[in-house]
């Protein structure tokens, strides 16, 4: 039919290029970090571009759910303000009738987004969560990069070597500059490498002598040594999925349900039933009066979608603290929100409308 493979077609078209302007928009702001994080020593720089794919894939579903929320807000409105809408009411197509080739368009989107959120969120999460573990948990020896100053994990050290073996991790020509609570160390050696002592790691410096000046009194010591150990507590990396939520897969959240894991999950199925009554918000919020061109109706769509998906957090959080149970938090937030969106359809269809022809109190034409 004419009408909907027209709607079809402008709303597949709205849709790629929101999707393509909001996701650059992202990305950018995502490589701004990353890149800032790796500057600061937080990530390791061979993974800035692994990290960056996991932040998108975990971001993808929110740009989803917008940008086709945006194209139908933004079609319909066009067509509002053209008034093809005033055409098509006027041969007897309500606004009901547009329901269904929006979702003929949406629902694959919407299936990628559940995809998205109920399976690659905790992979991505989990993926990235390690990879920043990794490098945090690395000996500050490693982390050193010969010619470079380096800080240690704590903030307390600052480590310069002039070579390094990386095969046995030894290093020759350390300086080590180290402030304690009352008192600053500058130490030195000829030679470093790193020893596994029970669960602990230290840094072994020979041949070298340690400076220390306390702050308070401001007297010197000086001490040379053979061998001298430095503590730099490295600890086997643990799975990410033991501490956060966020890293446990769907099922896993089903199985063991705790009030954190069920406020994780019902921030992930909020995500996608959103997605959905987002659909059905945006065929209502989109109507507006063509003899008024203005972009109000998508400053309040926006709006509309902020509040939602603030709601959506804040349902997580009633969840994890113990306030409300997954069932009644899912109703109560989405479950008002179809209701909203459907009232708002419906009141969108009965009257509330600009339609020209009831202006005289006749009949739609046939």
């Amino acid at each position: 039919m004419l009408f909907d493979s027209k709607l079809r077609q402008e709303l597949a078209r709205g849709f790629g290029a929101t999707l393509v302007v909001i996701l650059t928009i992202v990305i950018t702001m995502m490589l701004i970090r990353v890149l800032g994080q790796a500057a600061n020593g937080a990530v390791a720089p061979a993974d800035v571009v692994l990290l960056m794919g996991y932040a998108a894939l975990s971001h993808l579903p929110t740009i989803l759910a917008l940008s086709l929320f945006i194209a139908i807000v933004v079609t319909l409105g066009r067509m509002y303000r053209d008034s093809e809408m005033a055409i098509w009411f006027s041969s007897g197509v309500a606004l009901t009738r547009f329901v269904a080739p929006v979702l003929r368009v949406s629902w694959p989107v919407l299936l990628v987004v559940a995809v998205l959120v109920l399976l690659v969120w905790p992979w991505g999460n989990r993926s990235s969560a390690e990879l920043r573990e990794r490098y945090e948990q690395r000996s500050d020896l490693s982390r050193v990069t010969p010619g470079v100053f380096q800080t240690s994990r704590d903030g307390r050290r600052v480590f310069f070597i002039d070579k390094r073996s990386d095969e046995s991790m030894n290093a020759r020509g350390v300086f080590v500059l180290a402030s304690g609570e009352r008192d600053d160390s500058l130490t030195s050696a000829r030679s470093a490498h790193l020893e596994t002592i029970g669960s602990d790691r230290f840094l072994v410096l020979d041949t070298g002598q340690r400076n220390q000046t306390d702050r308070q009194t401001g007297e010197h010591a000086l001490a040379s040594f053979v061998r001298y150990q430095l503590l730099v507590g490295e600890q086997q990396v643990q799975s990410a999925s033991s501490r956060s939520p966020k890293t446990i897969a769907t099922v896993e959240l089903l199985l063991n349900p705790t009030p954190r894991n069920q406020g994780e999950l019902v921030w992930r199925l909020g995500l996608v039933f959103g997605a959905v009554n987002l659909v059905l918000l945006a065929i209502g919020l989109a109507a507006i009066n063509p003899r008024r061109a203005t972009n109000w109706n998508l400053l309040f769509a926006l709006l509309g979608f902020v509040v939602y998906y603030n709601l959506i957090n804040l349902s997580q959080a009633w969840v994890s603290s113990g306030r409300f149970e997954l069932g009644p938090a899912l109703a109560m937030v989405h479950g008002g929100a179809l209701a909203l969106a459907l009232s708002l359809v419906w009141w969108r269809d009965h009257g509330t409308v600009w339609r020209p022809w009831r202006l005289g109190g006749g009949q739609a034409p046939s």
